[in-house]
């Protein structure tokens, strides 16, 4: 599932930032700037390649990159980015994600609601009560090393059970639930029955996680979007179509963690 792309209702963007690859190389470590005439004007973008099949477009504080296979000739990516120049040019012109400063008294979304980072000194680990991200760094550990440990691992449990749950009353069941770090899908599922959910999932509210695992539920059953698949989606989260619009515009609000 791609972030913001979701709906048969809504022009398939984000889910048409693909272009299929059969090589699978060696990753490219650093990224490289290059620039292509977009509109009228020249913009700067950052070349990434990966171990990847696709070529995928990112909008960040940084503005735009661009990740692709190391064999991917240089013409079929600027031609895929003159291709959406459109949407490119909507996400530059939009509000940008702030970094997040990661120091005591930081505010963080969590679950449909704020935490606030409190630092317990001579302590370790992290506790989260009372609407405090509790943590403590004796160990000499980094708080957002250690934070964002934390994060996976109670999105890993929550995701888990939220599933479970939710694919239940359909009697589907996944081969594993897994987390996902992408920056522009929020969720997937392999043709071997693996569903991901991204962490970053835990910064939204609950419905909305359900929403992306409904969504990724029903593709246990329709390897899909036909009106079969949209159908199963319907019956694990009815409201999924205010669920995709208020997923788009919180999404973009996120910090940069």
């Amino acid at each position: 599932m791609d972030r913001g792309t979701d709906d048969p209702a809504v022009p398939q963007v984000l889910a048409q930032l693909q272009l299929p690859f059969d090589l699978a190389p060696q990753p490219e470590k650093a990224g490289r700037v290059r620039q292509i005439r977009l509109s009228g004007e020249v913009l700067s973008y950052r070349l990434v390649r990966s171990r990847r099949r696709s070529i995928g477009l990112l909008v960040d504080s940084g503005g735009l990159e661009v990740r692709a296979p190391r064999h991917a000739a240089i013409a079929d990516i600027e031609a895929f980015i003159l291709e959406k120049g459109a949407w490119i040019g909507k996400r530059l012109a939009g509000p940008r994600r702030t970094p997040f400063v990661w120091e005591s008294g930081a505010r963080l979304p969590w679950l449909g609601n704020e935490i606030t980072l409190v630092q317990r000194h001579g302590e370790i680990g992290m506790t989260l009560a009372e609407g405090e991200l509790r943590f403590g760094l004796a160990d000499g550990a980094s708080l957002r090393n250690r934070a964002l440990e934390w994060m996976r691992a109670q999105a890993s449990a929550f995701f888990r059970e939220r599933i479970v749950a939710l694919a239940r009353p359909l009697g589907l069941h996944p081969t594993d639930v897994g987390l996902s770090n992408a920056r522009t899908r929020w969720g997937s599922c392999g043709a071997n029955g693996r569903l991901l959910l991204n962490w970053r999932l835990m910064l939204l509210p609950p419905h909305l996680i359900d929403y992306v695992a409904a969504h990724e539920i029903a593709h246990l059953r329709e390897l899909n979007h036909s009106r079969r698949f949209w159908d199963i989606v319907a019956s694990l989260h009815p409201g999924h179509r205010s669920a995709r619009r208020e997923l788009n515009a919180l999404g973009r609000t996120l910090p940069d963690l």
